[in-house]
């Protein structure tokens, strides 16, 4: 299982939609407060319909409380970010990885992502655009992260 870190997002709707590609992928979601909506509100639910129920997210009330739990494991933590060359098919994911993303208007801050830059990833994108949706880029290097580790994804057989 992988784990899907979710820093300060700022949209319910988002929020909710990868809520429910965790349940269906088999991640765990943490959320690190502050969040700029209540995780009770009626656009997160719709987003994820009753998968919200089944998911169980972990919260955490600030960024340091989250590193204070799980920085020993900073060698797997992984940046989602447009500041980086390095594309996110190039890197290695392995169960328990932790696939960071920041808030829809700030992404992560780059002294956070300094804690292992090396792991910071981004998802080709024209020159046009500045950056995917939150929930677009969950899903896209999520299921990458499946694909490389599908040996070991307990998914359903029946058609």
């Amino acid at each position: 299982m992988f784990n899907i870190v979710l820093v300060h997002p700022q949209i319910p709707q988002n929020t909710g939609a990868i809520g429910r590609m965790c349940v269906n992928a088999n991640l765990k979601l943490h959320i690190v407060k502050p969040t700029v909506f209540d995780l009770s509100e009626k656009a997160v639910r719709r987003a994820g319909l009753d998968y919200w129920k089944i998911l169980k997210p972990q919260i955490w009330q600030s960024l340091d409380e989250f590193l204070e739990a799980n920085l020993s494991h900073k060698e797997r933590f992984f940046f989602a970010t447009t500041k980086t060359n390095r594309l996110y098919y190039d890197a290695k994911f392995e169960p328990g990885d932790f696939i960071f993303f920041g808030g829809e208007s700030t992404g992560l801050p780059r002294e956070f992502m300094d804690i292992n830059f090396k792991n910071a990833i981004t998802i080709p994108m024209g020159k046009e655009g500045r950056s995917l949706n939150l929930a677009m880029s969950a899903g896209i290097i999520a299921y990458e992260a499946i694909r490389q580790n599908i040996s070991k994804f307990d998914f359903r057989s029946e058609v």
